[in-house]
């Protein structure tokens, strides 16, 4: 609004009446009834996490050897970055607040002017507020400088318009200003799109993203109009550190997809998305998960990828119908026991990781087949691993195992095995009794690794096989019998049986060369009779003497 025209001259009802409609008019648009209620409970859940934090700090100790006045200085520092990011993150709720509460304001405004012009004879005669007359026709075409007749309050609701404007990248819309049939604006009141609510709408082009209040406000729209696809995939401000406690009204949802932002923390109302399917929440800084995510029981898919997590909750056990699972780029040690439990778990993802150890219960996974555990510190794979029969895929790539485990032999379903960047010393012979193995990587082991088990030629579907960056000096004569074998790395190896130009010429030039030196040795065996030595001869030239002797005498 016009400052300079605050102390403009008036001099008739109809410039009073144009007036009071031109400041209802420069109001910002009202929020939306969903917007309210959103910021009513961003307000509750950032004052009810402030409480939390203070308390927090009230529990911290100090050291013996911390002066006292500078724990207090660290404690008071703490609680004013609370109470900074607290303001921080109300700002824009109790703005829109303070919004709604104006155009609340406006409203009575409105309702008192059109009562003192609903009688203009009567309003002039006594100076009281008139009674409302009977309700009068209204005027065809409504404009500012309406003519007295058509000043009278009408009782018609205003008249829908027929564009809904959209704002702030979202799900609401605003009428524009309509006319009673007093020429005053009607109030200003939201209402919703009919179409329902998509992530495709809130990830445009337009590449706004959504702040704290806009994501509440999302929340509410979509609690009510029961999504089922939210996807907010790096859409969130950097601001946006927690989620609304209203996230658990979305008991509708089936995929949510929160990737690639900045959430630190979940809330426990995460558990009342009880139709979720899919939780996509990679690339945040999460570093603990609640206990109510163990309500999630119709969960398949949850990628919890790139976080700070260093640890599950016990409740993980509970999640018997997740099929896929990414732990990968945390913080975890270990893995707990209860990753047994997961009896429906197809593909677990935890390379890059801090994980010396794979818990015995990983045999309880019968469905799984795909694991991967690259860029730990395992020493070593539990005997267990030869229970999961379904694994096709097993990649632990940059640890420190230094030998593989018996019960290889027992992977029926085994195609993919990359035990790459280790300490291995050798692969054991059991290993060759895992006949549907189609890739097989040892390379870099170095030189720890001095040989390939003597049956290795019972791979027959063995296609790829990377030996570089070992030791090996001779290949085993059953390597005739790979057969099917297209791709072959033996670079960075002494190797003397094949020679290095063989070697260099491709796969089926080594086991055609495998296959000839064996042919040759064997030909050779046949054709080479074994002659007597020196001191053969004599003890048979002898006993034949003895014997003649013998002869003689009787």
């Amino acid at each position: 609004m016009d400052l300079m025209q605050l102390d403009k001259r008036l001099d008739s009802t109809e410039q009073v009446v144009e007036e009071i409609m031109r400041i209802h008019r420069s109001l910002p648009p009202r929020p939306g009834i969903d917007e309210v209620e959103a910021a009513k409970g961003l307000i509750d859940n950032v004052d009810n996490e402030d409480q939390s934090c203070f308390e927090a700090i009230a529990r911290q100790r100090k050291s013996s050897e911390v002066p006292g006045e500078l724990f207090m200085v660290l404690q008071d520092m703490k609680r004013g970055f609370v109470q900074f990011r607290s303001r921080e993150q109300k700002r824009e709720a109790l703005k829109l607040l303070d919004l709604e509460a104006t155009h609340a304001m406006f409203d009575d405004f409105i309702q008192r002017a059109s009562n003192c012009i609903a009688s203009p004879s009567s309003s002039s005669s006594n100076g009281s507020v008139p009674s409302r007359p009977p309700p009068a026709p209204a005027p065809k075409t409504a404009t500012a400088t309406a003519t007295p007749s058509s000043l009278y309050f009408s009782e018609k609701a205003p008249v829908r318009p027929k564009d809904m404007v959209s704002r702030d990248d979202s799900f609401m819309t605003n009428t524009k200003p309509s006319l009673y049939g007093d020429g005053f604006a009607a109030p200003r009141k939201p209402q919703f799109l009919d179409s329902t609510l998509t992530a495709g709408k809130l990830s445009g082009n337009d590449g706004e993203k959504l702040s704290l209040i806009k994501l509440a406000s999302l929340i509410e729209v979509s609690a009510k109009k029961a999504t089922q696809d939210i996807n907010l995939q790096n859409k969130l401000t950097d601001q946006v550190e927690w989620l609304p406690d209203s996230i658990g009204k979305l008991s509708s949802l089936i995929s949510l997809d929160m990737s690639e932002n900045h959430i630190v923390v979940l809330p426990n109302t995460i558990g009342g998305l009880t139709s979720l399917t899919k939780l996509d929440l990679h690339s945040n800084r999460i570093g603990q998960l609640p206990e109510s995510i163990g309500e999630l029981l119709n969960l398949v898919y949850l990628n919890l990828g790139s976080n700070q997590l260093s640890s599950l909750p016990s409740a993980f056990s509970r999640l018997v119908n997740l099929e896929e699972l990414d732990l990968s780029c945390n913080n975890l040690p270990i893995l707990p026991e209860s990753i047994g439990s997961l009896v429906s778990l197809k593909k677990l993802d935890v390379e890059t990781n801090d994980i010396e150890e794979i818990p015995h219960s990983i045999g309880g996974c019968s469905s799984l087949k795909e694991l991967r555990a690259d860029y730990n510190k395992l020493k070593a794979l539990p005997e267990a691993i030869g229970k999961i029969t379904t694994l096709e895929t097993l990649s632990v790539r940059y640890n420190n195992i230094r030998q593989l485990p018996t019960t290889m032999s027992s992977l029926a379903s085994l195609r993919e095995l990359d035990v790459s960047f280790n300490e291995l010393e050798s692969v054991p012979e059991s290993l060759c009794f895992a006949t549907t193995l189609v890739k097989l990587n040892v390379g870099n082991n170095f030189a720890d690794m001095i040989s390939l088990p003597r049956s290795i030629g019972n791979l027959e579907m063995l296609e790829e096989l990377d030996i570089s960056n070992n030791q090996i000096r001779v290949l085993p004569e059953s390597f005739k019998m790979l057969t099917k074998l297209r791709v072959f790395r033996a670079q960075e190896n002494p190797l003397q049986v094949p020679p290095r130009d063989i070697a260099e010429k491709g796969p089926q030039a080594v086991v055609q060369y495998m296959n000839d030196l064996v042919e040759t040795r064997n030909a050779k065996s046949q054709m080479v009779k074994p002659k007597k030595s020196w001191v053969q001869m004599c003890f048979f030239s002898k006993s034949n003497k003895r014997k003649q002797n013998s002869m003689e005498i009787v």
